[in-house]
């Protein structure tokens, strides 16, 4: 597309004015999307600093670019307040994605056509975990033998003796595993790291817990803590429950140190999106200082919105298990319409959700694109102060239109009234700016 094709000025000027409407779609909706949060006023001037423009290829003091005296000292504070705040030996804060730290990972301890396990799609695996046939970055980019954990559906985890099974069903073909993944984009409850890591153990294999979704609540110190568990790496990206801009990180052991610093860089990343690692140290001295409260608060909205969803008459899944430990519930709708319609017509209301696979679609010959369930999560709403008051709203809310099939201007004039009061970044050092603010700097 040439300038004479397109009124270059014009074009400008939409890309500003859809930023500035996006920021006040999201200040009038209620954010139910499990893998997003609002970062702080302080983590977005990070974004907007100067160290987006400026490269610091290496590792801290060994850079090959001049000019990154302050670049170095906000990333020695990062990986400081990241090895406090997980516990970890040594952190790595240079990954760009949580995909990035997995690939690092996946790259620092196996080899192409090395067997892993990881949980699959439709039971909660993230994509980065998934097969080659599915264009899985563990099969696609890494080429590993990605074989699924058998699963118990009905408490939605690993089936660590059919799993047992399987890996002896594989040694005894000469095949032996070398890589368990843990972690999930569907994570309800904590994975079994200890009873996996002995299992790797036996083969001297390596346990790789992808935290990203629950890296929050672990530095709020609850769901479960990996490394202590068992996991030789915890990956995360930085942006869901832990609130920080989107990057990632690798946290391990001092004895992993130098494997996993030289397959970052210079294997996977050159510059490593500066103002981003500025607003991942900010992110990691907030939980610090408030993620025991903003965690257990996370954890309380969520069973308290799964059981007025479920008291409403939605199939909310696992009840028999408190529904989650986590900040996210799964909702079978498809008595509603399938996954996608009720993302739809619940974004027609301002209220945000994703759909999602069940664990059962596949049985029921249902895919990605109309699954029969729906992802929630609400540690944004937390952020933003709200409580058990509020989750019941929502869950009202949600009724109104999936249910009652009442009229979405009517339902969106009700959600606008209830964000009324919730406009500011909880759980944060200084909250000037509102959440959504707009801000111009040009």
């Amino acid at each position: 597309m040439n300038e004479e094709k397109i009124d270059v000025k014009i074009a400008y000027e939409n890309i500003l004015r859809c930023i500035e409407a996006h920021h006040e779609m999201m200040k009038n909706a209620i954010p139910l999307i499990a893998s997003e949060n609002i970062p702080s006023p302080a983590v977005r001037e990070a974004l907007a600093s100067d160290f987006g423009n400026r490269y610091a290829e290496g590792w801290v003091g060994e850079r090959l670019y001049a000019g990154c005296k302050y670049i170095d000292e906000v990333e020695s504070i990062a990986i400081e307040l990241g090895k406090i705040l997980f516990n970890a030996e040594f952190i790595d804060v240079r990954p760009i994605s949580g995909v990035v730290a997995n690939l690092a990972a996946f790259s620092a301890f196996a080899n192409p056509y090395d067997i892993a396990f990881a949980c699959s799609i439709p039971t909660g695996g993230h994509i980065s975990h998934g097969k080659k046939t599915i264009g899985g970055t563990a099969g696609a980019i890494r080429e590993l033998e990605i074989y699924n954990y058998p699963f118990n559906e009905d408490d939605f985890n690993i089936d660590i003796d059919k799993t047992v099974s399987l890996i002896k069903e594989l040694e005894a073909n000469g095949k032996k595993p070398k890589l368990f993944i843990l972690g999930a984009s569907v994570f309800l409850f904590p994975h079994p790291v200890k009873e996996i890591a002995d299992i790797a153990k036996t083969y001297d294999a390596k346990v790789i817990y992808d935290g990203a979704h629950v890296a929050g609540l672990i530095a709020g110190g609850i769901f479960q803590d990996p490394l202590r568990e068992g996991a030789d790496v915890f990956t995360m990206s930085t942006h869901k429950t832990l609130a920080g801009p989107q990057h990632g990180a690798i946290a391990s052991w001092s004895k992993y140190a130098e494997t996993i610093k030289k397959i970052v860089f210079p294997g996977l990343v050159s510059n490593h999106h500066l103002h981003a690692v500025a607003g991942v140290a900010i992110a990691f001295a907030e939980a610090i200082k408030f993620y025991k409260e903003y965690a257990r608060a996370i954890v309380s909205n969520s069973k308290t919105l799964a059981q007025a969803l479920y008291e409403l008459g939605f199939d909310v899944l696992y009840e028999k298990r408190g529904f989650t430990e986590s900040h996210m519930i799964l909702i079978d709708v498809s008595k509603y319409g399938n996954g996608f319609e009720i993302e739809k017509k619940l974004e027609e209301c301002n209220i945000l959700v994703n759909r999602n696979l069940l664990p059962y679609d596949k049985r029921m010959k249902r895919d990605y694109r109309a699954p029969g369930g729906i992802r929630i999560g609400v540690q944004e709403v937390t952020r933003l102060g709200m409580g058990k008051t509020e989750m019941i709203e929502i869950a009202n809310l949600i009724k109104m239109a999936v249910v009652d099939k009442k009229d979405p201007r009517t339902i969106r004039d009700k959600v606008i009234e209830l964000r009324k009061d919730f406009q500011k970044v909880k759980y944060c050092f200084s909250s000037i700016n509102d959440a959504y603010e707009h801000i111009k700097i040009r």
